[in-house]
């Protein structure tokens, strides 16, 4: 393994991870939260084949310490550049996706699990994770930003404001959501 990088190299790092990473944060703008839900082994396989392709893609034919470190210095500056970025509400729902009601008053939406790629199985998975007996016991189940889901119980009010910024928060009744 060589130690050093020439200039063109690590002009050549960097540019690749910048063109990585923005193609990776566009394709899972597309694909949405689903990619960060609870991974099933079909989806670790694919995580860190992704990652293999990615690192390779960045640093070249044959890679080198500098090149590595550089590259990963790179992607640590374009996360923090995002996380700036992301500060901006407008600017925000432009780069994530936003939190989507899956479940209202008991009922599950199949058109919202269709929109963002994920299946009755998991669902039930995650309402019996979160100790749910009965598809009557929930208010709401949301798909978050970051691929989790939460599950809001029936007998409890949710304020307006938790519900934001979330897709479908109009299906919620009334008696569910107040100040």
């Amino acid at each position: 393994m060589r130690l050093g990088i020439s200039w063109t190299d690590a002009a050549t790092v960097v540019a690749s991870t910048i063109g990585v990473y923005v193609a990776f944060l566009i394709m899972l703008r597309i694909v949405g939260q689903r990619a960060f839900a609870a991974m099933s082994s079909f989806d670790l396989a694919a995580t860190i084949a992704f990652g293999a392709v990615m690192g390779r893609a960045v640093l070249g034919y044959t890679p080198t310490l500098a090149a590595g470190v550089l590259g990963m210095a790179t992607l640590l500056a374009l996360q923090g550049a995002f996380g700036v970025l992301r500060r901006s509400p407008r600017l925000d729902r432009t780069l994530t996706n936003l939190p989507v009601l899956l479940m209202a008053d008991g009922v599950v939406l199949h058109e919202h699990l269709r929109k963002t790629n994920i299946v009755e199985d998991e669902l039930r998975q995650k309402l019996r994770l979160a100790g749910v007996h009965r598809y009557d016991d929930v208010a709401a189940v949301i798909l978050e930003r970051t691929g989790a889901l939460s599950v809001l119980r029936r007998g409890e009010t949710i304020a307006p404001e938790l519900l934001a910024d979330v897709r479908g928060r109009e299906l919620l009744a009334e008696q569910y959501v107040r100040p």
